[in-house]
């Protein structure tokens, strides 16, 4: 298997199929596609019709959509280990995906991943809601769970906002005690810990995630 993936130090949708992947030891070989603007569409557009990155080839199956790779690779990889095994929680945990992937839109629209940087934004109150929201959310996951992961056990929910965590590291947002030790865990984890050393080596910028002013 292929994931094709843009770059480490921006593309929260690569992250999150490739942690679930390299967390569980999935054999597969990546490739980089540059996010910078020239060409960006015209070279996508050999992986999938959405243009978009991330997506995973398998022999002659292309998937697209993070979630989308993550739940095939649950299906095909895993043993259907990348979701609770109780299923009150795990349609919870497919809840809060979900949740994730279609929502939080002001948080990703002035907060873009960049995990080289360290800035501070003029956040909307949209985005400040948001990140109240987000921080309650987990505080209710962990309690309930009793951590160190959102449902006890490394899950595609982790990877779903793992990204989140990360922007917060890069615009100083203030934490809860219990959003902290999340972020502890995040940050002792193997394979976050592989792609933050990758996209603090890398070098190429793309203006239009590079928000804010330095810190």
């Amino acid at each position: 298997m292929k994931l094709v993936i843009g770059n480490k130090n921006y593309s929260t949708w690569s992250l999150r199929p490739w942690l679930l992947m390299t967390h569980f030891n999935v054999n597969f070989t990546e490739q980089l596609e540059s996010l910078a603007p020239e060409k960006l569409s015209e070279r996508l557009a050999q992986y999938s019709d959405s243009k978009k990155v991330p997506v995973l080839i398998n022999k002659e199956l292309n998937v697209w959509d993070s979630l989308a790779i993550c739940e095939y690779v649950n299906e095909q990889c895993l043993a259907g280990r990348g979701w609770p095994k109780d299923p009150s929680q795990r349609a919870i945990a497919r809840s809060v995906s979900a949740q994730m992937h279609s929502g939080f839109g002001a948080i990703r629209n002035e907060m873009p991943m960049n995990i080289r940087a360290k800035r501070r934004v003029e956040l909307s109150e949209d985005a400040k809601n948001e990140i109240n929201q987000m921080q309650l959310l987990w505080h209710r996951l962990l309690q309930n769970s009793g951590g160190p992961w959102l449902f006890g056990e490394f899950s595609i929910a982790d990877c779903m906002y793992i990204p989140v965590i990360l922007r917060f590291e890069t615009y100083g947002i203030s934490l809860l005690p219990s959003t902290k030790q999340y972020r502890d865990a995040i940050f002792a984890n193997e394979a976050v810990k592989q792609w933050i050393d990758v996209a603090l080596q890398e070098t190429e910028i793309v203006e239009v995630d590079e928000a804010g002013e330095e810190r």
